[in-house]
């Protein structure tokens, strides 16, 4: 079993967390912590890269469940990218589909936030 782990970087206001190995009830406090770190930064857009998720338990989607609400109304949201088939397929048993957008590669999910307030600000 991999090590978890979550790498955040930035792709212009988009926070990409690239999350790696078990998400379960004894690694779900890690995720839970990075994401309130960039919700009280006001970092609301948000895109969960899971290429090297091996596992998610009801805990670790707990996690998404309990911040969608407060992102959304700050004006963001919390997209996926880069499943395995394995990975999805308990997103998808539960209905996230539903809830939320799913792309396959990290780059497209990015792009899916609307930027048209970031190209007005130098034209005041």
């Amino acid at each position: 079993m991999d090590e978890f782990g979550i790498k955040v970087s930035q792709q212009g206001d988009v926070s990409v967390l690239r999350v790696k190995g078990y998400l379960d009830a004894h690694t779900a406090p890690e995720l839970e912590k990075r994401m309130q770190e960039l919700i009280s930064q006001d970092r609301v857009r948000l895109v969960m890269e899971l290429a090297e998720l091996e596992y998610i338990s009801s805990a670790g989607l707990g996690v998404f469940m309990a911040y969608v609400d407060e992102v959304r109304g700050r004006g963001g949201d919390i997209k996926f990218s880069s499943l395995t088939p394995r990975v999805y397929t308990v997103f998808d048993l539960l209905g996230f589909p539903i809830l939320y957008e799913f792309f396959p590669e990290t780059g497209e999910a990015v792009k899916r936030f609307p930027h048209a307030d970031s190209a007005d600000r130098g034209r005041a």
